[in-house]
C-alpha cells in the first residue's frame, strides 16, 4: 500500500472516464502558486468485459445493484493502475487523488445522477486521499450537475477580452463559453462520438471511425439530418444537461425507420454533421462573435468532424484543439477534475451557477481519507 497523502501539498492526480468508456486518463498535476502545470498523463484502457457491463449498465437490466457494485470494483482497480502509472513522475507527495467515476444514469430532472465508482477500495489500493462524487452536491442545490468543466476552461483557458469557446467532444458535447468580458456560460449540447462509435461498431466492428475516414467517405443526407435536427433537446434552453439516457442507438433507429436505403457511409457523414451542426448553432446561440474555438476530447482527432465544425460555423473561425493553448486534447477533463480536487481541498467552489442552473455556488465532492 501506498502513503503518499501529505496535508499543503500542490500536486493533485485527477481520473476520468467519460462516456466514450474507452478507459481511464489520468493526469498529475500541481496548482502550487496560483499555477496549473500538467506534470504527466496515462491511459489505461477498460478490459473488454468490464467494457461490456458499463455499456450494459447504460439501460435497465436484472441485478442491476449488485452488477454495478462489481463493475465499480473493477472500476477502482483500473484506476488505482492509473495512478500507479503516474506516481513515479510526481516530486512530492500527492495530497489526493480526485475521481470522476462512470456515469451510468444521468436524470437532473429527478434529482440525481450516478457516477460508478468506489473511492473507499481507490483509498484503500493507493493509500491516497480520494475525491469523488462531484456532481451531486450541485444537483442538490437544484442544478444539473453538468458540465461542470466550464469553471476550469475558465481558469485554465480564459483571456480578458478574447472571446473562446472551449468544446469537449466525447461521447456527449459540451460547450464553455468563455465571453470577453469574462463571464462565462455553457452546456451540454447532444451527441458527440456516441453515435459515431455506436454506428461503426455495428457495421466495422471497430470502437470508433479514425479521423473521421469512413465518414469523410459518405454523403450527408440532409433529409435524415433534418428529423435528428428535431429532437427537442436541441431547441431547450440553458441551462441543460444529457447522456446516453437520451442519445443512444435505440433513439439512432427510431430515426433511421424512413431511411432504410442509406448507405451505411452516408448515414456515418449525416452523424458527423449533426454532431457539427448541433455544436455550432451552440455556439452561435450564446455568442454572435467568437475569436477562436478549441476543441478537446476524443473528438479533437477526428479531422472530419473539426473540419465540419469549421464550416458549420460559417468558415470564418479558427477551429483547432487545445493543444494550441497547452493541453493535449486527450487530458483536458482529466485535468479539470484534479483542479476540482484542489478546490475542494481549499473549500473553494467547483460550479458555475449561470451554467448548471444551482441555487449558488458550491464545494463539490466527497473525502475518503486513506
Amino acid at each position: 500500500m501506498m502513503t503518499t497523502s501529505t496535508p499543503g501539498s500542490t500536486l493533485y492526480i485527477g481520473l476520468m472516464s467519460g462516456t466514450s468508456m474507452d478507459g481511464v486518463d489520468g493526469v498529475l498535476a500541481d496548482f502550487g502558486g496560483g499555477t496549473i502545470r500538467t506534470l504527466d498523463a496515462a491511459f489505461v484502457p477498460f478490459p473488454s468485459a468490464l467494457r461490456a457491463e458499463l455499456m450494459a449498465l447504460q439501460a435497465h437490466g436484472d441485478n442491476e445493484i449488485e452488477r454495478e457494485a462489481l463493475a465499480a470494483n473493477g472500476l477502482a482497480r483500473c484506476y488505482a493502475a492509473c495512478v500507479q502509472e503516474l506516481l513515479p513522475a510526481a516530486p512530492g507527495p500527492i495530497a489526493a487523488v480526485a475521481v470522476h467515476g462512470q456515469t451510468v444514469r444521468h436524470r437532473p430532472e429527478l434529482g440525481f445522477t450516478r457516477q460508478t465508482n468506489n473511492p473507499a477500495l481507490l483509498a484503500e489500493l493507493t493509500g491516497i486521499d480520494v475525491i469523488a462524487d462531484f456532481r451531486s452536491r450541485d444537483i442538490a442545490a437544484g442544478g444539473q450537475g453538468a458540465p461542470l468543466v466550464p469553471a476550469f476552461h475558465a481558469a485554465a483557458f480564459g483571456q480578458p477580452g478574447t472571446a473562446r469557446v472551449v468544446v469537449n467532444i466525447g461521447g456527449i458535447g459540451n460547450i464553455s463559453v468563455l465571453h470577453a468580458e469574462g463571464r462565462v456560460t455553457g452546456f451540454d449540447t447532444g451527441p458527440g462520438n456516441v453515435l459515431l462509435d455506436g454506428w461503426i461498431a455495428r457495421h466495422q466492428g471497430k470502437e470508433y471511425d479514425a479521423d473521421g475516414a469512413w465518414g469523410a467517405s459518405g454523403r450527408v443526407d440532409d433529409g435524415l439530418l433534418a428529423v435528428l435536427l428535431e429532437e427537442a433537446y436541441f431547441h431547450q434552453p440553458a441551462p441543460k444537461s444529457t447522456g446516453r439516457d437520451l442519445f443512444h442507438m435505440e433513439w439512432l433507429d427510431a430515426r433511421l425507420s424512413g431511411f432504410a436505403g442509406l448507405a451505411p457511409a452516408d448515414v456515418q457523414a449525416t452523424l458527423v454533421a449533426l454532431t457539427a451542426r448541433s455544436i455550432a448553432q451552440a455556439i452561435l446561440q450564446e455568442s454572435a462573435a467568437v475569436d477562436a474555438v478549441y476543441v478537446c476530447g476524443g473528438g479533437a482527432y477526428n479531422g472530419a468532424l473539426l473540419r465540419a465544425l469549421a464550416a458549420a460555423l460559417g468558415g470564418n473561425v479558427s477551429v483547432e484543439s487545445t493543444t494550441a493553448l497547452g493541453v493535449a486534447p486527450n487530458r483536458v477533463e482529466a485535468l479539470a477534475f484534479a483542479w476540482l480536487g484542489y478546490r475542494f481541498m481549499e473549500r473553494e467552489p467547483g460550479n458555475m451557477t449561470a451554467v448548471t442552473g444551482a441555487t449558488g455556488p458550491r464545494v463539490l465532492g466527497a473525502l475518503y481519507p486513506a
